[in-house]
């Protein structure tokens, strides 16, 4: 009776012309049915909830997707270190995107503290409705300034900013075609659901397959292309010149993801796009109206929760783009605005790194020499041109052992990536190196995965180069941050990491 019930119910919500027999109508009508309503709960009343649950979760744990969370103390004054709670064992943190340590930086820590004795714990509510600080106005002109944009929009999260900004850019451009990179982002990915545009996927770093998608559109159609400087999985690196190329060519815009950039590359930290122009901004080439590589980007999403070490996102564009954001929206307007501690705090982080590279400098040096290291010893780091370091294992449950055995043994946290993270048969621990991580700390991980991986018997790099994985790495391998740039002489690269 509840099935009838339920058919009867959908085949009236589908609303479909009187020409269409009932038969399709039945037909169309039981097989969302099918769809909707689990057999568990068919014939037995109201529908089991928790069943239904624990059923999800299960298949999860059976399919090694299931997600399991570590219980970790950080303290403001032991970075990289955290406790574990309940048997406060020390552990050194590999996986922590607050890559520079801003989150216990004092500058940040005084800033937040002083906005917190003057305004409270509470912005008030959504900016649209209870108004915003002028701590608000200044991390936006701060942003805007950073990536030589117009203007900025601050949002409580990076996810948060990419959905509401592409979901917006879809849904009020008529007709807009959207181009995405296969690895793009989860927000990235909702943001183009939720809006009503066409959606092409070109391969990942794909300029070829870009460039003949964009052809398939007709000029006038307005064109989005949407990637990410550093793809966080597997630590590539967009050809950002070259796709500007194409959309100058094919009259697209381009919006690109600098989440994992910001703070890490360029003089000023403005990510990937200001770091391809090193020299020409180190030097203060660029003036007036001169174009820098930033320039020929229309939107730039990044975040102050990752290397600025506080909590946000935002986007920086043209002032009539980031007013059409602020008004229409939905993921800026309904929401509470962010404390004006953190915004305090935030501000504090970008300006601090805009004066000072002393941070990204020692991570990348560390970076450099555990690569090295790591190549040496035929340990499975994917090829990339980045700070991060992702190791190949392959396996679901081996990367989750390797993990546990990490933490177990050697007080080191690192965290398995797995499906659908990643696609099954290519899983991984990333490992985030910080400035902190001296060579003490580089010669116990590195020398904890060779006494692993020989132990296990899994598979090293020489052993990968065969996969499609490794392959499509290789393309973008050379680093973004030269030696020349980072002060590293071939006595100084030799000596930095011991021999394990």
């Amino acid at each position: 009776m509840a099935l009838r019930t339920c058919r009867a119910q959908v085949a009236r919500s589908l609303r479909v012309p009187s020409s269409i027999s009932r038969f399709h109508q039945a037909t169309a009508a039981n097989a969302i049915v099918q769809n909707v309503v689990p057999p568990h709960a068919i014939g037995h009343g109201s529908f089991d909830y928790e069943n239904f649950y624990q059923a999800l979760l299960d298949r999860k744990k059976k399919d090694k997707s299931y997600r399991f969370f570590r219980s970790i103390t950080r303290t403001q004054d032991d970075f990289p270190y955290a406790r574990c709670p309940k048997t406060g064992k020390k552990v050194n943190v590999w996986c922590s995107n607050d890559y520079l340590g801003m989150g216990s930086n004092p500058s940040v820590i005084k800033a937040m503290h002083e906005a917190l004795d003057i305004y409270g714990a509470n912005s008030g509510g959504s900016r649209n409705i209870a108004g915003h600080s002028p701590l608000v106005e200044d991390l936006e002109a701060s942003i805007a300034d950073l990536h030589r944009k117009p203007a900025s929009l601050y949002f409580t999260s990076g996810f948060v900013a990419n959905e509401a900004a592409l979901s917006t850019l879809g849904n009020e451009l008529p007709g807009c075609v959207i181009f995405s990179d296969e690895l793009n982002h989860a927000s990235i990915i909702q943001g183009i659901k939720n809006a009503k545009a066409k959606r092409m996927i070109w391969r990942h770093n794909d300029l070829a397959h870009l460039d003949s998608l964009l052809a398939s559109v007709p000029a006038a159609v307005p064109k989005v292309i949407i990637f990410e400087s550093v793809y966080s999985m597997c630590g590539t690196v967009a050809p950002i010149a070259e796709i500007c190329d194409l959309a100058e060519k094919h009259g697209a815009l381009t919006f690109v993801d600098e989440v994992h950039a910001v703070g890490l590359y360029g003089r000023r930290g403005a990510g990937v796009a200001e770091h391809l122009d090193y020299a020409s901004h180190q030097s203060r080439q660029y003036s007036g109206t001169q174009k820098a590589l930033m320039d020929r980007i229309d939107i730039v999403s990044g975040t102050v929760g990752k290397a600025f070490g506080t909590m946000g996102g935002y986007i920086a564009g043209s002032a009539a783009f980031i007013d059409t954001i602020r008004s229409v929206a939905r993921g800026f307007i309904f929401t509470t605005a962010q404390s004006p501690s953190v915004v305090a705090g935030a501000l504090a982080a970008i300006e601090h790194q805009r004066r000072d590279d002393s941070d990204r400098i020692a991570l990348h040096r560390n970076v450099t020499a555990m690569k090295r290291s790591m190549a040496q010893l035929d340990l499975p780091v994917l090829p990339n041109p980045s700070h991060l370091l992702p190791v190949m294992v392959g396996d679901a449950e081996l990367t989750r052992r390797v993990a546990d055995i990490l933490f177990d043994e050697y007080n080191i946290y690192v965290q398995p990536i797995n499906s659908p993270t990643v696609t099954v048969g290519t899983e991984r621990i990333r490992i985030a190196p910080s400035g902190a991580h001296g060579p003490a700390e580089q010669q116990a991980l590195i020398g904890a995965l060779e006494e692993i991986w020989a132990r296990l018997g899994l598979r090293r790099a020489s052993e990968w180069q065969s996969e499609p994985v490794w392959n499509a790495s290789l393309t973008t391998s050379r680093q973004i941050w030269t030696d020349e740039q980072l002060g590293l002489t071939p006595d100084v690269v030799t000596g930095e990491v011991a021999s394990v």
